[in-house]
């Protein structure tokens, strides 16, 4: 029974929480105000120097940095994975009483920042996502411009994404663990 627990938690850590931190990190990027992308370099390259032949303007990549579906469907990824991820903790729990660790110091750890994780994502990530997708213009809700609110998120959500780092290396070194690493 242990090893099914713990599959399943392992599976539902890498099938949940993976597409969440991946989304959320894309997240700022397609939520900024188009009026905030970087000018381009209208500098002509020169025509004469091997390699910089200038490609036909139907060649070029499309600036997609700033598009509302896509930070929309980004949401919407955090938003159901969350539900999703939900299944992490319950079976990991479920994971530690079987293995008789819960009262061990890395899994107390892991809980805390566990714990830490779902809160910054619940409190913070999703819902200055859903303020900048809700404000049309410059500004979201609470007033900032929407380059410095997706800026605040963007380091949100690498403080989540680092989070879930130090919580998989606790995970597999087990500091302290009798149940070997």
């Amino acid at each position: 029974m242990t090893k099914l627990l713990l599959s399943v938690h392992v599976l539902a850590a890498i099938l949940a929480i993976g597409p969440i931190a991946v989304a959320a990190s894309l997240f700022p990027r397609f939520a900024r105000d188009p009026g905030d992308a970087p000018e381009p370099d209208d500098r002509e390259p020169d025509a004469q120097a091997p390699g910089n032949a200038q490609e036909p303007d139907d060649a070029r990549e499309p600036d997609d940095r700033r598009d509302p579906a896509i930070a929309a469907f980004l949401h919407r990824i955090c938003r159901g994975y969350t539900v999703v991820g939900l299944a992490v903790p319950v079976f990991g729990l479920a994971t530690g009483a079987q293995l008789g660790v819960l009262g061990d110091a890395w899994l107390i750890t892991s809980i805390v920042l566990t714990t830490i994780a779902a809160a910054l994502l619940a409190l913070a990530i999703l819902p200055t996502q859903q303020r900048l997708l809700a404000a049309p213009d410059g500004t979201d809700t609470a007033g900032n411009t929407r380059a410095a609110a997706a800026t605040r998120l963007a380091m949100t959500t690498g403080i989540f994404n680092l989070l879930w780092a130090i919580v998989v290396v606790l995970m597999i070194v087990r500091p302290g663990s009798t149940t070997g690493a």
